[in-house]
């Protein structure tokens, strides 16, 4: 019978085969056989022609011996040109099976392309990137078969559940062809993947001891698998390769050579008789039956599809012209991906634009996810603009760059790209910067390294660098990622998107999608504090993560590991995991990907890498330029520290955080990240590094930190936490160097009124000193008298007053007697003494030592003064005023005299004038004379000076005790702001001035204003020196006077009662300040109407006074004026009479006439005498 002709227009199904046996099996399933169309000089196909039940078919089979993606393509695009009405394509032919627990393939079976997981039916398994040990990962993503095959195939195995399947019957047609029966094929054997084959044409001389054993099938049927097919340019023919690509791939059934050149471009299902298993054993005895079966499976599927169906289909050219346009991503969508909504947002708006170019860099820290959100937004273009082509060029090095390109041509079928000899890079420039290839999106990632992008590939040529190759088309943008800002500038100007660390929400997003036990994120405060360890960088938080869900551990045994020793923090930080988002030739451990860039520094700016040597050995934050190894060129220095900016290593910081770190003014300041900080000190360690950096920090440090002094005292605040850092390092060799350092930072403690920590640098040098120096050397008696010190300015006056008796003996020894060394002792023990109310004896060492000063140094020598101050400063303690004020203007002469009077210590000694006229209640003279002080105060040590403060604050107590308590209150509240930003909120000097501004308050009568203001204080008090410290005390007990005043008497009787018993404890019972909360409690008695238990306190209190502080001192006749008003308010109007004239007698003379406790003991005897004749009048 002769064949039909018939148009092109109506053949609507394609059938591509890619061998001679192939098209052989497909001839054969032809129901009816056309004619050949008539030769076209532009297609190079022959063709075979006919229908298949309903459907006219034409096959088509590619050049003998070029088999392959790109022939397949090349076949498919001449099909479709000349065939305009087909619908789809059936590829059918020969595969390699990958037989596996789950899926029991076997030789003559067959495999059909069916999306499974995130592949679409086909994958191309050597599209991306050379690995390490020379497999691909892939980059790109094939089309699922059109929906009309689809359903054909849920049809189909819905037949076969059923037991309809015509291939038996379809089969039969090849008993007339005996090389493709099933008999002819020969034995089905699988041998182990890791046994090769042995040699020769079959396997007849490989041992039968490495053959898979496998139960015999009970029948001969055909069996179908649907799934996955790998296809690739190369031949799978190793069963380790193939069943690690499977593992990798996420599962396939089989291996093919021809599929991914179809997928995107023609729309197709591919179909794939097993004739062997894509290993060493591979030969062609099961090729013809297994042609045979993949033929007959496609003619059974073409059976099931009405023809309605296809002709109602789009043509293939209509479908690909809404078919999504390439994409080439190497990682799938990251189903962990959270947050960075602001980001992406930024991103799309700035890469909108379809009429001009667009690129932009996104910069950041690595590890911050910066290949995350590249990858995210990729998708998210892929699926909102799916008609726009998405790349990816992975700019790691030049062969990964050149293998994207590469991969690029291959999907976009540009001719010429395999050639080898083809400029592949300017090829694909060439195409997308034609616009009429339609809108991309590039992702250029990691691209760090200037010298890969910008370097010239070949001297003679003058644009010959990577960077030229980049596309620039109207419908084009790219987007870079890199870690270092410099290389954003060159890439991109100022289009830069900053990426830092995720918020904390979103730290806890990605935190909950990765961790398997969710009921730990309950625990806010275990969370929060293990996202601040790692800084809320992504990076950190998916290597914890992983260790968490790995090793079944909490969080909160990963934060203990974390603090237990920095040598855990850095294995924790160097746990390697799996992530599928990264690139397999990298490492994922965040400090190895910090190490790469420390690496590039080193490159770069050797200078910058020095500078973040030394930086991983202070502390981490407020880092002051002048700090930094001393560099010749300014341009030189801020280049280095750009570069570190650059890396995000280092960011400038804006504002201090605390006013007691603040930097000199004007000095730009540095933090270093975190994570970055403790990563550099271990490569510096695995270097060898570390005792040459830490060395070199202290010795900076020791050149630079001042000893505490007020006039450098912007230099050394800034110094100190860095001093103290290096100082704690225990690395660090205990040198002379070291004790050096120790000694300014305790210097500094002491100024800043940090006392405690003061004391335990001073005792660290006194341990170190006595084993170095020996016990008598004089550097360690110094030491000795620093601890002293400390633990006086702590209120532990009975441990200091022995410490400096211990110094004592040691430098009258060492030194001898009258050495000034000895003196300053002497001096030392009486103020001491002084300190716990030892007046007498106070005064009496003092007497001693400025006997001695006159004799060894003169009596106008500056440390004979100074004993002159010592001594009537301890007769104001004795409520000897008059006598003091005496002493101090002899002093006050000398001093003039000798140092002049705008001296400091001239200064000090006017103060001190001005304070005993207090104590004379000599308030207007004294308001002068502190007035005078701090006019010269301010115009010799300046404004802030402590001593200026001091004076502001004297004059401030005098406008108190004169009752201008309003100009008071202002002048201690300027004070109080001075000193807060001189000393810091927490200075004692600071404290004081609350303290003050509270007592003004009081006297205005604003008591709720002065109880919250001591309640302030007393808070920072007991957080600054402890609830037992004598000032701590004081507070207590001016808390305690609030109270009474706001009527709150037996609150205030309870909180002078704890005060009193701390007093006891600390000072003893008959220290001067334990007296005074004797004093107040008893008055808090008498406020209750206590008057007998007030009365009997107050006696008590008058005794000790009298035994202590003597029968005139100024507070023992305040118990005496307190006795009389308690006996007065008990109705002994007599007895109180008797005791408010003694009082007045002895305050007359021992404070004068005008004194006003004198002037108020008048008082009260007048009182006392009204309250007598007014009983009288209501007894009578």
């Amino acid at each position: 019978m002769p064949k039909r002709r018939r148009s092109t227009e109506d053949y609507i199904v394609g059938w591509v085969c890619a061998l001679p046996i192939e098209l052989a099996a497909a001839a054969q399933m032809l129901d009816e056989e056309h004619e050949d169309p008539p030769p076209d000089r532009t297609d190079n196909n022959l063709y075979t022609l006919g229908r298949i039940g309903y459907h006219n078919v034409v096959i088509a089979c590619l050049p003998a011996g070029q088999i392959g993606t790109n022939s397949a393509a090349a076949v498919a695009m001449q099909m479709k040109s000349r065939f305009r009405s087909i619908r789809f394509s059936l590829l059918v032919g020969i595969g390699g099976g990958v037989p596996t627990a789950d899926s029991d393939i076997r030789l003559g079976d067959v495999v059909v392309s069916q999306p499974h997981m995130q592949h679409g039916g086909v994958v191309q398994y050597d599209l991306g990137k050379t690995e390490v040990d020379g497999h691909y990962t892939r980059t790109g993503f094939l089309n699922t078969p059109p929906t009309v095959l689809l359903n054909a195939l849920a049809k189909l195995q819905a037949n076969h559940y059923r037991g309809r399947t015509s291939l038996p019957t379809y089969l039969l047609a090849f008993d007339a062809l005996p090389a493709f029966r099933r008999e002819k094929a020969g034995a089905d054997i699988l041998f182990q993947p890791i046994y090769n084959h042995a040699g020769g044409a079959t396997c007849e001389y490989c041992s039968r001891e490495k053959l898979v054993e496998r139960a015999p099938r009970t029948s001969q049927e055909v069996v179908l698998h649907y799934g996955t097919i790998a296809s690739g340019n190369q031949v799978m023919k190793d069963g380790v390769t193939r069943d690690r690509l499977n593992a990798e791939l996420g599962g396939v059934l089989c291996f093919e050579m021809e599929a991914a050149g179809l997928m995107n471009n023609f729309p197709c299902l591919v179909i794939r008789g097993i004739c062997d298993y894509a290993d060493t054993h591979k030969n062609k005895e099961w090729q013809p039956y297994a042609a045979a079966t993949a033929a007959a499976c496609g003619k059974e599927i073409l059976s099931v599809i009405p023809a309605a169906d296809v002709a109602q289909a789009q043509t293939v050219d209509q479908v690909i012209a809404v078919t999504p346009a390439p994409c080439l991503l190497p990682f799938g969508k990251n189903p962990h991906f959270v947050g960075r909504e602001t980001q992406l947002k930024t991103l799309e708006t700035s890469l909108s634009s379809t009429e001009d170019f667009q690129q932009l860099a996104i910069w950041g820290l690595g590890g911050c996810g910066k290949t995350a959100i590249a990858l995210e937004f990729a998708y998210r273009i892929k699926e909102k603009y799916p008609g726009r082509a998405v790349f990816w060029i992975p700019a790691i090095s030049r062969d990964s760059f050149e293998k994207a390109y590469r991969d690029i041509g291959t999907v976009l079928d540009i001719p010429g790209v395999t050639d080898d000899k083809a400029d592949v890079k300017r090829l694909v420039k060439t195409r997308l910067d034609n616009e009429d290839f339609g809108e991309w999106l590039m992702i250029v990632d990691n691209a760090d390294d200037l010298d890969i992008l910008f370097e010239k590939l070949d001297d003679s040529s003058n644009t010959a660098r990577l960077f030229d190759y980049l596309p620039r088309s109207r419908k084009g943008s790219i987007v870079f990622t890199t870690r270092t800002r410099k290389a954003a500038v060159y890439q991109v100007d100022n289009n830069i998107l900053a990426l830092g660390e995720l918020s904390e929400v979103e730290a806890k997003e990605v935190l909950g999608k990765r961790l398997i036990q969710k009921n730990q994120l309950n625990d806010n405060k275990v969370v929060h504090e293990f996202l601040k360890l790692l800084a809320f960088l992504p990076l950190a938080i998916v290597q914890a993560v992983a260790f968490l869900n790995e090793n079944d551990i909490q969080i909160s045994e990963y934060i203990s590991l974390y603090k237990d020793t920095e040598e855990n923090r850095l294995d924790l930080l160097s746990q390697d995991f799996e992530d599928q988002t990264r690139y397999r030739e990298t490492k994922n451990p965040v400090a190895i990907t910090w190490y790469i860039s420390f690496e590039q520094i080193q490159k770069q700016d050797p200078l910058a890498a020095d500078y973040l040597s030394f930086m991983a050995c202070v502390a981490r934050e407020s880092i002051p330029t002048s700090l930094l190894p001393s560099e010749r060129s300014t341009i030189t220095q801020k280049k280095a520290i750009g570069t570190l900016t650059a890396y995000a290593f280092v960011v400038s910081r804006q504002q201090p955080q605390k006013q007691e770190q603040e930097a000199v003014v004007g000095e730009a300041c540095f933090d270093v990240h975190r994570l970055v900080h403790l990563a550099t000190r271990n490569w510096l360690r695995s270097h060898g590094q570390w005792p040459v950096w830490i060395n070199k920090a202290m010795m900076r440090l020791v050149d630079i930190v001042p000893f505490g002094d007020h006039e450098t005292r912007e230099v050394w605040v800034a110094y100190l936490p860095h001093a103290i850092h290096v100082a704690t390092l225990p690395d660090l060799p205990k040198t002379e160097a070291w004790t050096s350092l120790l000694d300014r930072i305790g210097g500094c403690q002491d100024s800043l009124g940090q006392y405690k920590a003061a004391e335990g640098t001073h005792q660290q040098i006194l341990r170190i000193r006595r084993k170095d120096l020996g016990k008598q050397h004089p550097d360690t008696l110094i030491s000795m008298n620093n601890v002293a010190q400390a633990l006086s300015d702590q209120g532990k006056y009975i441990e200091a007053e022995k410490m400096h008796q211990e110094t004592l003996a040691l430098r009258k020894k060492v030194l001898g007697t009258e050495h000034p060394d000895t003196l300053v002792s002497m001096d030392n023990i009486a103020q001491a003494l002084g300190s716990q109310g030892k007046y007498v004896e106070a005064e009496k060492m003092h007497r001693e030592t400025l006997a001695l000063d006159k004799k060894v140094s003169g009596a106008e020598h500056p440390g004979t003064l100074i004993s002159m101050n010592n001594i009537a400063l301890v007769l104001s303690g004795q409520g000897k005023y008059v006598e003091a004020e005496k002493m101090h203007r002899e002093e006050l002469a000398l001093r003039k005299k000798v140092s002049g009077i705008e001296h400091p210590h001239t200064l000090i000694s006017m103060s001190n004038i001005g304070l005993a006229l207090n104590g004379q209640g000599k308030d207007v003279e004294a308001e002068k004379m502190h007035q005078e002080t701090l006019a010269l105060r301010k115009k010799v040590l300046g404004t802030e000076h402590p001593d200026t403060l001091v004076s502001m604050s004297n004059i401030a107590r005098a406008l108190n005790s004169q009752g201008r308590y309003i100009e008071a209150e202002k002048m201690h509240r300027e004070t109080l702001a001075l000193r807060k930003k001189v000393s810091g909120a927490e200075h004692p000097d600071t404290l004081i001035s609350m303290n003050n501004v509270a007592l003004a308050l009081s006297g205005q009568r604003k008591y709720v204003e002065a109880k919250k203001m001591h309640q302030e204080e007393l808070a920072l008090r007991k957080k600054v020196s402890g609830t037992e410290h004598p000032h701590t005390l004081i507070s207590m007990n001016n808390m305690a006077l609030v109270l009474s005043d706001q009527g709150k008497y037996v609150e205030g009787a309870e909180m002078h009662q704890e005060t009193l018993a701390l007093r006891k404890k600390v000072l003893g019972t008959e220290h001067p300040d334990t007296l005074i909360s004797m004093s107040n409690l008893a008055i808090a008695l008498s406020d209750q109407g206590k008057y007998v238990e007030g009365a009997e306190m107050h006696q008590e209190t008058l005794a000790l006074r009298k035994k202590v502080l003597g029968t005139e001192h100024p507070d023992t006749l305040i118990s005496m004026s307190n006795l009389a008003i308690a006996l007065s308010g008990q109705g002994k109007y007599i007895e109180a009479e008797k005791m408010h004239r003694e009082t007045l007698a002895l305050r007359q003379k021992v404070l004068g006439t005008e004194h006003p406790d004198t002037l108020k003991s008048m008082r009260n005897v007048a009182r006392v005498l009204s309250k007598a004749r007014n009983d009288e009048v209501s007894v009578s």
